[in-house]
């Protein structure tokens, strides 16, 4: 049996989370970023708003987390020309009884495939990988921090 878990007798507490991911990709579509040449436009812009709305969406994309009032929601995009990557981090910030680490995956996971639906017929063997929370602040559990 699956359920929403009962968060009713949970106090409100101010709280944050923030994960990270990386799309790794071939020379031409990390050139084509930078460039600005990418036949469906602004990589970067379209990455960050689609991550910021999924967020909100949280809800609705994962059967069982709780809808949450967002405060603030932010996506990072960081081009690596070493490796031909792009890093992307969310942060999120809320004030309710149960945490925003799953908003903050959920806005990771979907600003790095909205990089590569736009960059898809450039290079289709681009690889997401390494989505994870790497901090969460408030509530009963208090603070966590990747190691």
């Amino acid at each position: 049996m699956v359920r929403m878990v009962d968060v009713s007798g949970k106090r409100i507490t101010q709280r944050t989370a923030a994960a990270e991911g990386t799309i790794s990709m071939n020379k031409e579509a990390f050139q084509a970023i930078l460039k600005g040449t990418v036949p469906k436009g602004d990589v970067f812009g379209a990455a960050r708003v689609a991550g910021i709305l999924a967020a909100k969406q949280t809800a609705i994309l994962i059967p069982l987390c709780h809808p949450l009032q967002i405060q603030a929601a932010d996506i990072e995009l960081k081009p690596d020309a070493k490796t031909r990557s792009v890093e992307c981090r969310s942060s999120v910030k809320i004030k309710d009884r149960t945490g925003a680490e799953m908003e903050a995956l959920t806005a990771v996971a979907v600003a790095l495939l909205t990089i590569y639906d736009m960059c898809k017929a450039i290079d289709p063997c681009m690889t997401i990988s390494n989505l994870r929370l790497i901090k969460k602040t408030g509530g009963k559990s208090r603070t966590f921090t990747r190691p």
